[in-house]
């Protein structure tokens, strides 16, 4: 038995309460750790060859819809990284690409 009761409305709210605490927790902690890593030098290396490897940079297009879909997939999870970035520490992007812009040349 699951125990769910259809009828229990207060029941139902609290557990959904729970559920939306929970979610909030996990994305604070999420935004501190990637705050934490942006934080010093050799962490912003670490993110960047992250995005990098995830084709953040470049195009995903290929012939083969495999494997067009599949780079489009990591793709994805770099963008939601560099957009948590965007919104929890852009100063420190700006500091990542200058960082990087340095090493290249």
């Amino acid at each position: 038995m699951s125990g769910y009761d259809p009828t229990d409305i207060e029941g139902q709210e609290s557990a959904e309460a729970d559920a939306e605490l929970r979610g909030k927790l996990a994305r604070d902690t999420e935004e501190s750790d990637l705050k934490w890593l942006m934080g010093s030098k050799r962490g912003r290396r670490i993110v960047w060859r992250q995005l990098d490897r995830a084709g953040v940079f470049r195009l995903s297009f290929n012939t083969n819809a495999m494997q067009m879909a599949f780079n489009e997939g990591g793709r994805n999870e770099g963008l939601r990284t560099l957009a948590t970035i965007h919104a929890v520490c852009p100063e420190l992007y700006t500091a990542m690409a200058k960082e990087q812009s340095n090493a290249i040349t």
